[in-house]
This record gives C-alpha cells, sequence and structure tokens, in this order.
C-alpha cells in the first residue's frame, strides 16, 4: 500500500528531527549571538505565550486545511467549478509567497550569518545551491512517482490496496465510475481520469512532505525563543500563515480523491507539525542557541531544502498545470480571474513577511 509507505516515511521524518535536533543544538559555543537581558526576555510569560500559540495555531491549521475537504457539499466549490479553480490559484500563490519571501530568506540570512566561519561559508552561496538541488530532487521524485502509480494502475494495481480501489473508480466531482459502469465512460477517458487522480496524489503526498519541513523550522524558532516582544507578533502572523497555507494544501488533497481516514490523516499531519516544533523547541530552550554556528546550518540548510521544494510545487504542479490546464486555456476572463488571485495570495504572504 503506497499511501500506507508515504505515512511511514512522514513518521519516520518525525521520529528524526527528534533524535537529531537535540543533537545538533547541544554541543555549542553559545558565545555568538547569545540573548542578552532585556525588558522582552521573560521566561515566565514566554511559555504562556508558547502555550497560547501551540492553541491557536493546532486550531486555525486545522480550520485551514479543512475548509477545502468540507466543499463537497457546496455546489459552487467543487472542483470541477471555476471558484474552485481561482481559489485552488489563491492557495498557490500563498505557497508561492511561502517558498520565496519566508523561507528562502530565512536560509539566506542564516547561512550569511556573521557567526558562522568565513569558509566555506561566504565563500559559496550555500542557500541557492540547496534550494537548485531540492527542486530537482523533487522534480525526480514527482517524475518518477507518478510513473511508478501509473505502470501500478496500467497492471491493474492501484496504489491503495493492490486490487480494486473504489476512489480509483469515483473522482470527487462524479465525472466518472468505471469500475462497475463501463458504458459511462470509454477506457480512454476512465484511464486519462485515473492518470489525473495518481498527479493529484503525487502533488498532495509531496507538498505536504515540504510544508511539514517548514512547519517544523518554524515552530522550533518560536518555542525556543524567550522573547516575549517577537513572540507576541509570531502567533498572529503564524495564525494566518498556517490557514492559509493549509487551504492550499487542503484543496490539493481533496483533489487526490482519498478516502475519509486518509484526509484526515493527513490534515492532522499539517496541522500538529508547527505545535510539535513549538513543543520541540519549548524541551530544547535550555540548549537551543539559535544563533549557534551548528544551529544555523541545521536550520538554514532545511530551510533552503524546504524552500526549492515549495517552489517548485507551486510554480510546476499547482499554478503551470492548471494554468495550462484545458479549463483556463478556454477562458481567457477565468485566466485573468486566477491571476489576479495567485497575486493576492503571493502578495498577502508578501505582506506578512513584515512581521513572521
Amino acid at each position: 500500500m503506497a499511501s500506507s509507505k508515504n505515512f511511514k516515511l512522514i513518521f519516520t521524518f518525525f521520529i528524526l528531527i527528534s533524535i537529531f535536533t537535540p543533537q545538533a543544538f547541544s554541543e555549542e559555543d553559545h558565545s555568538c549571538g547569545s540573548e542578552t537581558h532585556n525588558t522582552c526576555n521573560n521566561k515566565s510569560k514566554a511559555l504562556t505565550l508558547k502555550i497560547i500559540a501551540i492553541v491557536s495555531i493546532l486550531v486555525t491549521s486545522m480550520i485551514g486545511v479543512c475548509l477545502p475537504l468540507v466543499t463537497r457539499s457546496i455546489s459552487a466549490l467543487s472542483p470541477d467549478r471555476s471558484l474552485f479553480v481561482i481559489v485552488k490559484a489563491f492557495a498557490a500563490g500563498i505557497i508561492l509567497g511561502t517558498g520565496f519571501m519566508h523561507v528562502l530568506p530565512d536560509s539566506f540570512d542564516m547561512l550569511s550569518s556573521g557567526c558562522l566561519k568565513e569558509n566555506p561559508w561566504h565563500k559559496f552561496p550555500f542557500t541557492g545551491f540547496v534550494a537548485m538541488l531540492s527542486a530537482i530532487i523533487t522534480l525526480a521524485i514527482d517524475s518518477m512517482a507518478t510513473s511508478f502509480y501509473s505502470q501500478k494502475h496500467k497492471n491493474g494495481v492501484t496504489p491503495e490496496n493492490g486490487g480494486h480501489d473504489q476512489e480509483m473508480g469515483t473522482m470527487n466531482n462524479g465525472h466518472f465510475h468505471s469500475h462497475h459502469h463501463g458504458s459511462s465512460l470509454s477506457s480512454k477517458d476512465g484511464d486519462v481520469q485515473g492518470t489525473k487522480l495518481l498527479r493529484y496524489r503525487v502533488i498532495a503526498m509531496v507538498l505536504e512532505l515540504g510544508i511539514i519541513v517548514h512547519s517544523v523550522v518554524i515552530g522550533l524558532s518560536l518555542g525556543a525563543s524567550n522573547n516575549t516582544c517577537t513572540i507576541k507578533g509570531l502567533v498572529a502572523a503564524l495564525c494566518f500563515h498556517q490557514m492559509f497555507e493549509g487551504m492550499g494544501l487542503g484543496g490539493c488533497i481533496l483533489q487526490a480523491g482519498y478516502k475519509m481516514v486518509k484526509k484526515a490523516a493527513m490534515a492532522f499531519f499539517f496541522s500538529v507539525t508547527t505545535p510539535f516544533g513549538i513543543a520541540l523547541g519549548i524541551a530544547l530552550a535550555k540548549t537551543y542557541q539559535e544563533n549557534s554556528p551548528r544551529a544555523l546550518i541545521t536550520v538554514g540548510l532545511l530551510n533552503a531544502s524546504s524552500a526549492g521544494l515549495l517552489i517548485y510545487m507551486a510554480l510546476v504542479d499547482l499554478l503551470a498545470a492548471d494554468f495550462m490546464g484545458d479549463k483556463l486555456q478556454g477562458s481567457i476572463k477565468l485566466q485573468i480571474k486566477a491571476f489576479i488571485a495567485v497575486l493576492l495570495g503571493a502578495g498577502g504572504m508578501s505582506l506578512m513577511a513584515k512581521w513572521a
């Protein structure tokens, strides 16, 4: 079961983060850029704010990722309607803005910090290099996973249970029912729809993995900080950030046509990653120094890889796929609306970069 393997992969990622993050941040020279005492540094007040952050971010993340999943009952927001395409374009703009305006600049700042040695960190643009490699690797995973799933589907073995999967025969928008109603669609149409569904599943899984990396990192940074002035602004900004990013992921999960259990599992993973990162940061607050060399390198490289993945997914699998698809290509008016939606999503995330 391919989906089960994917969920195991995500579980493994959580375990690795939990094991290796303390090692990455504990054995450091804390003299570089350590926090100075000021009116904003208050450990007890910061802990209260972090607990509030865990609850509020968890709730807003759940709302964001679940909104697209509960719209099946609203005909205007079904995946075959124009409004869904516009909303998805808005969400893709948010993911693109997250990659370019939040994750990539953070990585540049960390890997060009004065706390790092001149050689090699100031001699080579590691952020751009790692982001580029991440985009190429994402392309390879995207391509190979799609080929693997397609071959299984052609051989009569679906990625879900190795046999007859009802999900493969029933699209969310009700466009085809091919397993038991052979006369309703030609075999060719069924193959086309099946291939699209497989693509949606690959996109949803890869995008979730990239968002998980980013969410754990930003949660870790917030959880380890005792600066109440910084945390107050971050909590509000991250709530909006997670909600809209969740909408983008939720739209992809909806199009993937998973059963309710798998939708719930993917929504759960997205919702808990930032609170998990905050809790991990609280646990590591005594040993974590955000300006220590090893912390800067570890988090900087994670951010760079996440940025490359998110930018690739937003541009190639979300925006290019839709804008070059039949629906948008058939209507200039709808294209203009979708372009405006992309600009609004990316612009909103760019504005939010002022606070988070």
